[in-house]
């Protein structure tokens, strides 16, 4: 009910282009099992709206082409971040298509560049035509005002994409952004496809919709552009 109404512009988006084959979704690791970086191997998830299944060539290939990615289940049992993403897809893509959900652990630099050439050299090997998601809640448990702030200065990173800046940005304001190393995987995949920029599609907080505007979680949906 808090996050759901901003994320549907970012599905809306998604609605009026052609469909993607995989869609690799990227999420944050809130229960700390698991390796560094945690794909999926294969199988199907299943929501109400039936069963999407795991593409396990292009999760084999990310995994062979990263330092620190491992084929993993345990990471996602409990984890929530890349599952509520997955009836919006399947609401959305008008086609069959496969999913590829990676939890990161150790949300830094050097691990999130790794996951994005190790995206991109998957995608290259075996040629097939991949979207990415990253999903992360921004400030954490601040009065609305506060989240405003803060928040502005991660989305105007990411809007630069500026990986670096950003992940400097959330530890010099003591951000409580849980997903930093999503976000900046998918930051450095744009740049490394040469992106033409990033656009700001929908900034919220959960007080917009409680009106309880002194302890909220802040949300944005961020279109890159490829």
């Amino acid at each position: 009910m808090y996050s759901g109404p901003v994320a549907a512009h970012a599905y809306y988006q998604l609605s009026l282009e052609r469909a993607p084959e995989v869609v690799v979704i990227l999420g944050p690791n809130h229960t700390g099992v698991g390796p560094s970086v945690s794909v999926y191997p294969g199988g199907s998830w299943r929501t109400p709206l039936g069963d999407t299944p795991v593409d396990e060539q292009v999760a084999t290939a990310i995994v062979d082409n990263s330092h620190f990615a491992k084929l993993d289940t345990s990471a996602h049992e409990y984890e929530h971040s890349i599952e509520v993403q997955i009836p919006f897809l399947q609401y959305t893509i008008r086609r069959s298509f496969s999913i590829v959900p990676v939890v990161i652990l150790n949300q830094v630099p050097k691990v999130a560049e790794d996951l994005a050439k190790s995206i991109l050299k998957a995608a290259e090997t075996l040629g097939k035509e991949l979207l990415v998601v990253a999903t992360t809640d921004l400030t954490h448990y601040e009065p609305h005002e506060v989240a405003y702030s803060k928040d502005k200065l991660v989305i105007d990173s990411i809007l630069r994409l500026d990986p670096e800046a950003m992940f400097r940005t959330v530890l010099e304001r003591d951000i409580s952004m849980c997903g930093p190393g999503s976000t900046m995987a998918l930051l450095y995949l744009a740049r490394a496809l040469g992106s033409k920029g990033a656009r700001l599609l929908k900034y919220s907080t959960s007080g917009d919709v409680t009106g309880e505007r002194d302890w909220v979680v802040g949300y944005a949906s961020i279109q890159v552009l490829i």
